[in-house]
C-alpha cells in the first residue's frame, strides 16, 4: 500500500510506519482491548470530490489515535458511486490490514464504520453496502455508530 498518512502527532508516514507506530501502541498496554476501524467519507466541492479514509486504533474505554489519508478526484460521481467508492476504499485498507496483522502474527480486530444510515438519501444503500463488507469478512456499522466516517474523516474533508 503506498498512500501517505498523516497523523495529527508524528505528520506524514507511509503505511508501514502507521503500521509499525499501530503496533508499538498496542505494545504499550498488551492487557488493554484494542481495535482498528476504517471509515471513509468525501465532499464535493464544484468539480473536485475529497475522499478522506480514517485508521483509528482504539484502546477500549481509554481513548485512541488516528491517521488519516486524503484522496482528491477530479471527477463527478452520483451518491450512489461515491456511496460504494468510499466503502470500497475502505474495504481496501482493511483488507491491508488484516494481511499484515496475519503476516506478522498480532491479533487485532478490524472492523469498517460506513457513512450510511436509516436517515437520509443513504438508506436505500445500507443493505448492499453492509453486505459487501460483511460479505468480505468484516464487521460493518452504520450512523449513529459510525464515528470513524462520520466524524473523524468527515472531520478532514470539510
Amino acid at each position: 500500500m503506498d498512500a501517505t498518512f498523516v497523523s495529527p502527532t508524528h505528520g506524514p508516514m507511509p503505511f508501514d510506519s502507521v503500521f509499525t507506530d499501530i503496533l508499538a501502541y498496542a505494545a504499550e498496554h498488551p492487557e488493554d482491548q484494542y481495535h482498528l476501524i476504517v471509515g471513509t467519507d468525501s465532499q464535493m466541492r464544484d468539480e473536485v470530490t475529497d475522499y478522506v479514509t480514517a485508521l483509528i486504533v482504539y484502546r477500549q474505554g481509554k481513548g485512541g489515535r488516528f491517521y488519516f489519508d486524503r484522496d482528491r478526484q477530479y471527477r463527478q460521481r452520483s451518491l450512489r458511486q461515491r456511496i460504494f467508492y468510499e466503502a470500497s476504499r475502505s474495504l481496501t485498507l482493511a483488507s491491508h490490514l488484516a494481511e499484515r496483522l496475519s503476516e506478522t502474527g498480532h491479533e487485532l480486530d478490524v472492523e469498517i464504520h460506513l457513512d450510511v444510515g436509516n436517515n437520509g438519501a443513504t438508506r436505500d444503500m445500507i443493505k448492499e453496502v453492509v453486505g459487501m463488507i460483511v460479505g468480505s469478512g468484516f464487521p460493518a456499522k452504520i450512523k449513529p455508530d459510525s464515528y470513524a466516517a462520520s466524524s473523524v474523516a468527515d472531520r478532514y474533508t470539510k
